[in-house]
């Protein structure tokens, strides 16, 4: 199952150099070095790149290459690496509430995450969602607060399935509800095909990015940097230039950028005014 993936390489690129053995001590510390050091980004569907789940990119892109991916390409990669180490995850799958107003209705299950057992409890495992991705797994256990590297986190029972909540600025704030019924390949298939190509998807026509480090967690969305910190702060960059956007892609979420052709163009497009945008499109 795991021809494709090079362990040694993958704890290289996240810096791991710990136990192998199947512990949640060793879920632990790599839970939160991945997402550290393979940042959340989109920027293949952005540039019109196909999206590819096989065992081989996965490892060419996040691991070998430098790049980050958003939630089907890192789950898919980090549920390799615990299967390597011994450990049994299977896929779910999420519907997202993050900060969707309930009038939107029921949104679609859009969303890979990873239930596995360790010492006989179950925990679930998320490196790849985002602004708020998880920084350590959380024991599927209801209505208890968990605390992790990047603030607490805890899952509560709701009509019949289980919803992840965030504590921000001490309010618990809704993520996403769960089922424990186990997805495939070809499920994430569909859905990663609707997120890549399709015009209405966010991660088509918007450029994401977020990467959690210590202290804080840095996020981006076209042109705005935002940086929350723990203690509160938080810092906002509206990024006016292509140079200056490849700056930040580079520096802040550490990402090996692409060399292809439609890179700086894509990029400047992001940072031109408001009204620019409009004119071009009409």
């Amino acid at each position: 199952m795991n021809s494709a993936l090079d362990l040694d390489h993958y704890f290289r690129r996240i810096g791991y150099d710990g136990s192998r053995a199947p512990t949640l001590e060793t879920l632990r510390a790599i839970h939160l070095l991945h997402p550290q050091a393979i940042p959340f980004e989109n920027l293949d569907p952005l540039l019109k790149r196909p999206v590819r789940l096989d065992h081989a990119s996965l490892q060419g892109k996040l691991v070998d290459a430098g790049r980050g991916g958003y939630c089907f390409e890192q789950n898919l990669l980090f549920r390799h690496v615990l299967t390597a180490l011994g450990f049994r995850p299977k896929g779910l799958a999420a519907r997202v509430v993050w900060m969707m107003p309930a009038s939107e209705g029921t949104p679609p299950r859009s969303h890979m995450i990873l239930l596995l057992e360790v010492d006989g409890d179950p925990y679930i495992a998320d490196v790849g969602f985002g602004g708020v991705t998880l920084t350590a797994p959380l024991r599927l256990q209801a209505g208890v607060e968990q605390a992790t590297p990047h603030g607490p986190m805890r899952i509560v029972e709701a009509a019949g399935d289980f919803l992840l909540e965030a504590k921000i600025r001490n309010e618990w704030t809704p993520v996403y509800s769960f089922d424990l019924r186990e997805q495939y390949p070809v499920d994430y298939e569909i859905t990663n095909w609707y997120h890549s190509t399709c015009p209405d998807s966010q991660f088509v026509s918007n450029l994401v990015a977020a990467r959690p480090a210590p202290g804080c967690r840095h996020a981006l969305r076209n042109n705005l940097l935002t940086s929350y910190f723990q203690d509160g702060r938080v810092e906002r960059r509206l990024l006016h230039s292509a140079a200056e956007l490849k700056d930040v892609l580079e520096n802040v979420f550490g990402i090996a950028l692409p060399d292809v052709p439609n890179l700086m163009p894509t990029l400047a497009r992001l940072t031109e005014p408001v009204e620019a945008k409009r004119a071009a499109s009409s």
